[in-house]
This record gives structure tokens, sequence and C-alpha cells, in this order.
């Protein structure tokens, strides 16, 4: 059992999802966290604060508290983390939208609004469109008068996206993305883009940027890189711009005031349904093969829960 030391709290973990970010700390490729062995895994969940250590505040025992686990360490029965990184949870809050309540919807609203602000009526184009947080991002961008373009590989993904708000969905398969993007804006692109995937798909939307257009890469499911210089059309005109988004930067660095407005807003959008995380099939940490391969199978339904109580 793991006591917690000054400023630390112990949470009775109730669920906690299975990320991507999880898994490529898993296989050593998650470059924002370097683990020393032994090294347990999981970055966030929801949990009972179980024990307190001297001098922590903020948190009280007894408390349901959305578990941010920034050196992993949530894919366990109980989980030692600094009490001030701990968020209590409204009652109204269900345990599965409480275990998935700070990565997707952090990055979705501080990408949205705060890194690119998109402004209302502007196209943002993104990848992965069919995930967890592609979702929110149709449904944010929605209610703030966001137009977007969203790519998919699967056709039958098409239809359940226009309905949750999609303005455009294309499909991977049908040509090159640049050109079906151009084909719904015009020839001067987009000025906003979020991708996940990296590979020829980030490369294809970095093409369809406008000559002063942003993207921000904020994962890398392929695991290959995004090759901005292989035509030097793009790298020598404009003022195209590719950056990196990392929630474990941007959260450390608001302060306490923005933190809890940050959360405040989250919780808000997630009673909304603007926020909301599908759930999906629970597993015990006994069967967590089974639990990384569900994660990963293409087309799943929801996020993926371990439930360690």
């Amino acid at each position: 059992m793991p006591e917690p030391a000054r400023d630390e709290a112990r949470v009775r973990m109730l669920a906690t999802p299975v990320n991507p970010s999880d898994l490529l700390y898993v296989r050593g490729l998650y470059a924002g966290v370097q683990p020393q062995f032994p090294a347990p895994a999981g970055f966030e969940g929801v949990g009972i604060v179980d024990a307190l250590g001297p001098e922590a505040q903020d948190v009280e025992r007894g408390q349901r508290v959305s578990v941010v686990n920034g050196q992993g360490g949530n894919w366990a029965e109980y989980a030692v983390v600094p009490a001030r990184d701990l968020i209590p949870v409204a009652a109204d809050v269900p345990d599965e939208q409480a275990a998935s309540f700070v990565i997707n919807p952090a990055s979705a609203i501080l990408m949205l609004r705060h890194v690119l602000a998109v402004p209302r009526g502007e196209w943002l184009l993104q990848s992965a469109a069919g995930s967890q947080i592609g979702r929110m991002i149709i449904r944010l961008a929605s209610r703030a008068g966001i137009r977007t373009i969203n790519i998919v590989r699967r056709r039958e993904s098409v239809a359940g996206l226009k309905e949750l708000g999609a303005d455009a969905v294309i499909v991977s398969a049908d040509g090159p993305i640049d050109e079906q993007v151009r084909g719904i804006t015009g020839p001067e692109g987009v000025r906003y883009a979020v991708d996940p995937v990296a590979g020829k798909t980030g490369t294809q939307m970095f093409k369809a940027l406008h000559e002063e257009g942003r993207m921000l890469a904020y994962g890398s499911l392929t695991g290959e890189p995004i090759q901005v210089g292989a035509n030097p059309r793009y790298i020598l005109a404009g003022r195209r711009v590719l950056e990196v988004f990392w929630l474990g930067y941007w959260l450390p660095r608001l302060d306490a005031d923005s933190r809890h407005k940050l959360t405040d807003a989250i919780a808000g959008l997630i009673r909304d349904g603007i926020l909301e995380t599908k759930p999906g099939r629970r597993y015990s940490l006994d069967d967590i093969g089974s639990a990384v391969s569900q994660a990963e199978l293409v087309g799943k339904e929801g996020k993926v829960l371990l439930t360690p109580a």
C-alpha cells in the first residue's frame, strides 16, 4: 500500500481510461515523461481520496476526485499524487465522465479557444475525427460557430459525424487530403488544423493550410513523421506554422484561477453533452491485455476503462 508523503494524497481508484498517451508511454515513445523503472502507467482517472499526507490541502478524505497523475500510476488500485493535482468532481458528473475529465476535454478547449483561438466562421481541419476528442472538437466548434472539415478512414463514420454537427467529412482513401480540402474551402485552404495522426495524413494536412495557416500536432498515432519539407513550395512561401501541443506543458503553466475556470468550463460542457466521453467496455486490472487490444481496435465504440475496484 503506497503512503502519501508531504503535500500528497492517496486515492482509491474507481476507473481509469486506456488513452493513446498511456500506450505511447508504455512503449517508450512518449517524449513528455521519461519512466523511472519500475514505472507504473495511467495518467488520468477518478477515485476517492483515501488518505492525506502532512500539509496536504484543497481535498478531503472521502472526496471523489479526478486524478491527474503526471508521472503515471493510475492503472492501480491506489495511486499517490500531489494533492494540488486532484480536482473535486460534482456529484452529477458520472464516474465514466470523471475518469476522462481532463486530457481530452482540456486539450479540446485549450487548442481551440486559447492556442489557436479560432475565430467564429473560420474553417478548422482535423484528423481522427471519429475519436472521442475528435467528436468533442466537432461539438465544441459547432457551438462556437467554427466550421469543421473532418478526416476519417472509414466511410461508415461520415453520417454519424454529420449528425454531431460536422460541416464536412472527408474520407482519406478518396484522394489527397489537401485536394479534398480545397474542393470545400476553395484554393486558399484552411487557416487552422489539429492533428493527432502525423505521417502521410499530417503531411497532407500541412499542404492543405492557407499560406498563413497554423497547425497543431497533438499526437502521433502512426508513429511516422510529418514531412513539412517534402515540397519546398510549402516552406519557401507564406508563413505556415506547425506547432506541437502537449497538455503536460500547458496545464502546469495555468495559474490557480485559470485552472479553476478551466475545470468549471469542462464540468459545464460535460453536463451539456459537448465534452461528453462515450463510455466503452470495462475491464479489471487483471485483464489489461484485453483492455489494450480493445482500446486499439479500429472502429471501437467508446472509451475503454479499467475498473480496479
